[in-house]
């Protein structure tokens, strides 16, 4: 089976580096499991945009600011300056944003932007909306069930990939091979992503000898309700916030002030930290307050979060409802240049969360993460049609396939493992010696009888913890302590 383009992951920069291919090329895209069970899906919060001409420098500067002076300011410049057209492309191809009664784009504010940018549909289903809308557009056959296990990659260039369906491996060639795979949630034990988030492909650049970068730089948002039984979480959109919700403890009082002057609009790294902090002071319980919304509004402009809440037994939006900190986004990843090529391994890409190209720096900007998917999805297509008159058919190459043992009995256990120790030593704040401790479990588990798919996973968190302890400083939302605890 040779293609022109091979996929890998059917969020929102797949599906749209997919629209993007022309039918006339060969493109297969491949998932891992059901369609929706992606972040992108999951998505509440909306789309941010540089309105016009004159939005693009504060913008461009908001972004930065939360990014602590890591990003990369060419890839902020390119994300801003192309948003603009990215939206209107999908909105041509006839996707609807919310609108105001005289028809006009709903712009809301989120925290940490100097005004409001932020495009919504269907309330607080940005993500579930734009999924399932590139979806429908989308003109290239689809494997699901199917799971990425390796990379055919021989002197520098990437040939292929294999799968694995239905307990078979088989090769699969393409001339061009786009990673669109998404974060790394499933490796903490509470979070907010997908069930199929699991890291695979990061850990699977490690033994690619692929550069990764910043994998230090996870983001927890603030505002999760985390008491249900599901490994996935319960995310309450930073919008909440932008529009009034107020974060209050047991008591009543509204601590963050004393963090940061912006209270609840603070960037979500200063609002995760703060809430850790305030809890270890005080041991009071947090809480988010949703009172100041009129019910009918509340339950048209946010009716997944309503109806999930009051499936939970909350009655919103007048009962306050406890919060935690979560982990939420992978903000570094497979390291590419500004078109998405990997620069290491030619015909190779990486897009969307799986993806560093360094536009969000140490902390991510709300809604800045669909609109990444978005613009350096149509890069890397624009990028891949450019080279494509040099790729000739005559270079294929075919590789034997590697016959690893995919899983065994024991793995979900040690699978467990991996979340607690993710989460007891290498979440929101960190110390010296809790990182070791997590380096030296991980290296405990790596060295038993395991599958490569767990093997995959714990590579992945052995990056992060040794970017954790390679970094220093305490900058955006990497935070380490000194002290011995």
């Amino acid at each position: 089976m040779r293609y022109d383009v091979i996929i890998i992951g059917a969020g929102v920069a797949g599906l749209y580096a997919a629209v993007n291919l022309p039918k006339n090329k060969k493109v297969l895209i491949i998932n891992k499991r059901e369609t929706f069970k992606c972040n992108s899906f999951y998505a509440q919060g909306g789309v941010a945009l540089a309105k016009d001409e004159e939005d693009i420098p504060l913008h461009i500067k908001d972004t930065l600011d939360a990014g602590d002076g890591l990003c990369d300011e060419k890839a902020v410049e390119v994300l801003s300056k192309n948003s603009k057209a990215a939206i209107d492309n999908i909105i041509d191809l006839g996707f609807e944003f919310d609108t105001n009664e005289d028809g006009s784009l709903a712009y809301t504010k989120e925290a940490a932007h100097s005004t409001s940018r932020i495009l919504h549909a269907g309330g607080d289903a940005t993500g579930r909306y734009l999924h399932h809308f590139l979806l429908s557009l989308n003109p290239h056959p689809m494997f699901g069930q199917t799971r990425v296990v390796d990379l055919l990659i021989k002197d520098g260039k990437c040939h292929g990939v294999t799968i694995l369906e239905d307990r078979e491996l088989r090769n699969i060639y393409a001339k061009n091979v786009i990673i669109a795979s998404g974060g790394i949630g499933s490796l903490y034990e509470y979070h907010t992503n997908a069930p199929t988030i699991s890291a695979d492909m990061q850990g699977l650049c490690v033994i690619k000898g692929i550069e990764l970068e910043h994998m230090e730089m996870t983001q927890f948002h603030p505002t999760v309700f985390v008491q249900n039984s599901f490994a996935q979480k319960v995310l309450l959109t930073e919008a909440l916030r932008g529009e009034g919700a107020t974060i209050e403890d047991e008591y009543g009082k509204r601590f963050l002030f004393e963090y940061d002057e912006r209270g609840e609009l603070a960037s979500r790294d200063i609002v995760s930290k703060s809430i850790y902090d305030y809890t270890q002071k005080t041991g009071y319980k947090v809480y988010l307050n949703m009172r100041n919304f009129d019910f009918k509004y509340f339950i048209n402009r946010f009716p997944n979060i309503y109806k999930n809440l009051q499936d939970l037994g909350f009655n919103v939006p007048v009962q306050k409802v406890p919060i935690s900190p979560a982990f939420h986004y992978s903000i570094g990843g497979i390291k590419t240049d500004l078109n998405g090529a990997v620069p290491s391994v030619k015909n190779l890409y990486a897009i969307g969360e799986v993806a560093s190209v360094k536009v969000h720096g140490a902390n991510r900007l709300a809604s800045n993460s669909l609109l990444e998917g978005l613009v350096f999805a149509k890069e890397a297509v624009k990028d891949i049609l450019e080279h494509f008159h040099e790729q000739k058919d005559d270079e294929f190459i075919e590789f034997d396939i590697e016959n690893d043992i995919m899983s065994l009995k024991d793995d979900k256990e040690k699978k467990n493992k991996l979340r607690e120790i993710m989460w007891k030593y290498v979440s929101i704040v960190r110390t010296k010696k809790g990182l070791s401790e997590a380096k030296e479990q991980i290296n405990a588990l790596l060295n038993e009888k395991i599958g490569k798919l767990l093997k995959l996973r714990l590579l992945t968190a052995k990056e992060i913890v040794e970017s954790a302890l390679a970094r220093e400083e305490s900058i955006g939302v990497h935070t380490i302590h000194n002290e011995e605890n």
